[in-house]
């Protein structure tokens, strides 16, 4: 197997769903059709993802996330104990109503919606209810040929939509939420591992929150301090992944990313030392491609041996990257950083959730094949 480490072309896991599959969402919603209806339109929809991918030819590839409403099921989805709603395919149609592509969008977090997309308290302690992850992972490495990684939501953006304030006859502290959050997903990532998966990719979108002045704002009105939750989240993103020998890991931190918009802004320079030398990450999936993100000089404090994946491809717009201009943003960052440390991947998911960014299939066809191509011509 070649090494997952050092693989020049990666994904961040979510693709458009197919009509089909909207469709089955709805109808299942509306008692049209049953579970298992569903999930036999879903495993054709994995099938033709990794067809894509594949044909592409990605080194590594995802399922698409076609069985989840939101990237962030993984967990939400997963586990038991939250006060929390159902979700359904209309709840993410209203959602993003009043957004508009390629703006800031403050997402509509507090009312009773599922678990992780919605801010919510705790009734009981935490616990593994349905191992989501592992269903969506052996399903799709008995079908692909390529290694499949599996994305799972991090413990920083876990915490960042817990109500603890709602909560402490549950958890005293947020130490004690976070213990229980690292211990379910250590124990979902053994499972992973245990049957063959040898990527796990963490979705950490709210680092990004930790140079967003409006972001710092709403929890500096919570009563927290955000550098003590930074503080925080590196320790539990490092503790997550630690004894696990053979596998490769990876985080990606972005800036939001819903019917192609966004929610975060700045760049990743007052954080970037700390992420990278205190995490034991392989691979750093970084947004890159928009000024919002900054320069590639923060590259410079990433450790030898690690890979920064650079997010140039866009996932929000339908305008196809040029090959040449990648080539040179590439050569841009490997003045601060080797171009052995450097892999290149698209911005984002295409689809965060079930509704999908503004672009259509043969755009993402287009630019997952620019991203192999772009490798292609720089490192053979």
């Amino acid at each position: 197997m070649a090494d997952l480490k050092k693989t020049r072309t990666d994904v961040v896991g979510s693709l458009l769903r197919p009509v089909g599959v909207r469709e089955a969402r709805a109808k299942l919603d509306e008692g049209k059709i049953d579970a298992a209806a569903l999930r036999q339109i879903e495993d054709d929809a994995v099938r033709d993802a990794v067809r894509l991918q594949e044909s592409a030819g990605l080194d590594v590839i995802s399922d698409g996330e076609m069985r989840r409403l939101n990237f962030q099921d993984s967990f939400g989805a997963a586990v038991e104990g939250y006060d929390a709603g159902e979700s359904t395919l209309h709840d993410y149609e209203k959602r993003v109503e009043g957004g508009t592509a390629l703006r800031r969008w403050e997402v509509p977090v507090q009312h009773k919606g599922p678990a992780v997309s919605h801010r919510r308290p705790v009734t009981s302690r935490l616990r593994l209810k349905r191992n989501v992850p592992l269903e969506e992972y052996k399903f799709v490495a008995g079908v692909a040929k390529t290694p499949a990684k599996v994305s799972l939501i991090g413990p920083d953006r876990i915490s960042q939509r817990f109500a603890h304030e709602n909560s402490k006859a549950v958890y005293k502290d947020m130490d004690a939420f976070m213990a229980d959050v690292v211990a379910i997903e250590r124990e979902i990532i053994k499972s992973l591992v245990e049957a063959g998966c040898r990527y796990v990719h963490i979705d950490a979108p709210g680092y990004t929150a930790y140079v967003d002045e409006q972001t710092m704002t709403q929890m500096r009105a919570r009563g927290e301090d955000p550098m003590q939750n930074f503080s925080r989240s590196l320790k539990a993103d490092t503790a997550l992944i630690s004894g696990f020998p053979g596998v490769t890991f990876g985080i990606h931190l972005c800036r939001g990313n819903q019917r192609s918009m966004w929610h975060r802004e700045g760049t990743y320079d007052a954080i970037a030392e700390r992420l990278f030398n205190e995490m034991p990450y392989d691979r750093y999936m970084l947004e890159y491609d928009s000024p919002r993100a900054g320069s590639f000089e923060p590259l410079r404090f990433m450790p030898k041996g690690k890979v920064a994946v650079l997010g140039l491809v866009s996932t929000k717009v339908s305008e196809m990257e040029s090959i040449d201009a990648l080539k040179k943003r590439i050569d841009e960052a490997a003045k601060f950083i080797p171009l052995d440390q450097l892999a290149i991947s698209p911005q984002c998911g295409f689809a965060s959730d079930v509704i999908g960014n503004l672009i259509s299939a043969d755009d993402q066809k287009r630019k997952l094949e620019i991203v192999v191509e772009t490798a292609r011509q720089i490192w053979g």
